[in-house]
């Protein structure tokens, strides 16, 4: 089995979603200031990272959407990776939101299903609620 890595790189600062706070990425603990803490000849970085949780690419669990849907941590580690997929294309300079028509063509029960906006072409770039899928 081969697995193909989606995810985008979080930055801090980076433009996540219009509204929503982006993401903080610092030290909770520098090497310098560890060395005040701890022995001679000790020291080590302790990070923190700060952000909402659909920063960069991510599972939309069930609960994001109903309430009494399972959370992320609840899903099966089978019902995520080594799946048949489908990529559901939207086109260029479609209109949010996106509709359940685009999903009527295909099967996708049981199956990985990744839809394909064009959005990632803006990542770390703001931009406006309701604007149409850029062009690829």
């Amino acid at each position: 089995m081969s697995l193909i890595d989606l995810s985008h790189t979080v930055e801090h600062g980076m433009t996540t979603y219009p509204g929503l706070p982006a993401p903080i990425i610092c030290d909770y603990l520098s090497r310098q200031a560890s060395r005040a803490r701890y022995a001679p000849g000790v020291e080590f970085q302790i990070g923190k990272i700060e952000m909402v949780a659909n920063t960069g690419t991510y599972i939309d669990a069930p609960f994001h959407r109903y309430a009494d849907g399972m959370d992320l941590a609840q899903l099966p580690l089978e019902s995520l990776a080594d799946l048949d997929a489908v990529v559901v294309r939207i086109p260029a300079g479609s209109r949010r939101p996106i509709d359940r028509t685009a999903f009527e063509a295909g099967e996708l029960e049981e199956k990985a299903v990744l839809v394909q906006t064009g959005w990632d072409a803006l990542e770390n770039r703001a931009v406006s609620i309701g604007a149409s899928i850029p062009d690829r």
